[in-house]
């Protein structure tokens, strides 16, 4: 087993330790509702505190029971991780793209490269200046044209 997946299953061993825990160790069995959220926990504790306390508004809507508010909420945490799941894959993708474009190019100069020296011409003279006289390619051309009795 290499060294990331033995991370990732111990990871996964104590996200699942944090959520069994709770229940086997019977935390929270002295309350009506063990598990409610931590709205309805600052709720609790402000009336305890404040009895005559008057929220400043109300929310925009107030679902009808606790299993649609609960179903709204697991809504929205789908189309959040849907989200992100389609950021990371596009920009693995991306990514992915960019490095076989990233081949195809380097697999490409090489061909290049192959043909030049096959077709008797140097790789370093088809990117050369003829002007400056460097590279093989030049040094040919003008022994050639010499040979033909005209000067270079």
């Amino acid at each position: 087993m290499s060294r990331n997946a033995k991370i990732n299953t111990l990871l996964l061993l104590i996200v699942a330790a944090l959520a069994v825990l709770p229940l086997a160790l019977g935390l929270g069995d002295h309350k009506e509702e063990p598990f409610t959220g931590a709205d309805a926990e600052a709720e609790t504790a402000i009336t305890e505190l404040r009895p005559d306390y008057e929220p400043w508004f109300s929310p925009l809507y107030e679902p009808p029971s606790g299993e649609i508010e609960s179903a709204l909420f697991a809504l929205q945490a789908a189309l959040g991780a849907g989200v992100l799941a389609y950021y990371f894959g596009v920009r693995r993708g991306r990514r992915q793209g960019a490095a076989r474009a990233e081949a195809a190019g380097a697999a490409g100069a090489e061909g290049q490269g192959v043909k030049t020296a096959a077709a008797g011409g140097d790789v370093g003279a088809s990117t050369a200046d003829p002007g400056s006289g460097s590279g093989a390619g030049a040094a040919e051309s003008r022994a050639g044209s010499s040979a033909d009795g005209q000067d270079a």
